[in-house]
């Protein structure tokens, strides 16, 4: 599938497995590179010389581009930067931040950058701030999330219209059908995150994979939007966020009740009880934890059979 996305990662699909906190180590990237794809290794949950380690091994497990996601909000962030340019990385996906910050310091290096927006407005800045393409994600995805609630369907074409570099949807794509219909929309590819949190090499719990097959239409929800707006499985946890609601909390009380580690404490280390389980909606659609390269493989025939259903229609 020779286009922009694919062009601009010498990547054989446009498909961009996304880089999830405590999902997404060397052992998916590589996977996902290695199946034609491009991977991305989270690096939110990642310590600096943690991070070095897992690029270290996805350099021997692939020969194909992959790739670092970067949420700048997080601490040491120099730190991390500084490790991506000295272990020779080519792409980094930066999130949570201003990309004017990082974007030229990137590129300077020889560093594709790609942006992480859930708006036009920010669209427009990051196109503007010198980005090669932008993923734009609709509330539809799991973990962190855009304020306004705009979905996929409306903010593929929305943003299309206004920006010239290359588009990635993301948010509610999990198969070719959904692949095909974000590029119908506009995009150029698809970023997916959900249905590869129920893969083989996912760094996730097997107990967190488990409930993510087993989720159906209406188990996650957006919640804690005045801390930093989260889609997440219910659970005890999100049902303690909800009773905390109705005393009308102040963003000190919500962050006390949220307290450190309780998205690992959730993905990483299963706790189904008290942990964060950040999921998309689409987890409904996933019924099964199948080797990534499967998973790619289904996508691509699943496109391929949407394609020739559309032309006869």
């Amino acid at each position: 599938m020779a286009n922009r996305i694919a062009q601009l990662f010498n990547i054989q699909y446009p498909i961009v497995q996304a880089g999830m906190v405590w999902n997404s180590g060397w052992k998916l990237a590589s996977a996902a590179s290695n199946s034609g794809i491009l991977g991305l290794i989270g690096a939110g949950s990642m310590y600096p010389d943690v991070l070095r380690k897992h690029i270290q091994k996805c350099k021997k497990a692939t020969n194909k581009p992959f790739g670092v996601n970067v949420p700048m909000l997080y601490p040491n962030i120099q730190e991390i930067m500084d490790i991506i340019v000295e272990e020779g990385v080519k792409i980094v996906f930066t999130s949570a931040g201003n990309p004017k910050t990082w974007t030229s310091w990137l590129k300077e290096r020889g560093v594709t950058v790609v942006h992480v927006v859930s708006s036009v407005k920010f669209a427009l800045k990051a196109q503007e701030a010198g980005v090669d393409a932008i993923v734009a994600e609709g509330f539809e995805a799991g973990g962190h999330n855009g304020r306004d609630e705009t979905t996929t369907l409306t903010l593929i074409p929305m943003v299309k219209e206004q920006i010239q570099i290359p588009l990635i949807a993301a948010g509610g794509i999990a198969t070719g059908q959904a692949m095909l219909a974000a590029m119908v929309l506009g995009a150029d590819g698809v970023q997916v995150g959900s249905r590869f949190v129920a893969s083989v090499e996912s760094s996730a719990h097997d107990s967190f994979k488990k409930v993510v097959v087993d989720a159906k239409e209406g188990d996650t929800q957006l919640t804690l939007k005045e801390v930093a707006p989260v889609r997440l499985i219910k659970n005890k946890f999100y049902n303690d966020v909800q009773e905390l609601y109705k005393k009308a909390p102040t963003v000190e009380e919500l962050n006390a009740l949220l307290g450190r580690a309780r998205a690992k404490r959730g993905m990483f280390e299963g706790d189904l009880i008290e942990g964060e389980l950040e999921i998309g909606q689409i987890a409904g659609l996933i019924h099964d934890i199948k080797p990534v390269a499967q998973i790619v493989s289904d996508m691509i025939e699943e496109f391929n059979m949407a394609k020739n259903q559309v032309k006869i229609l």
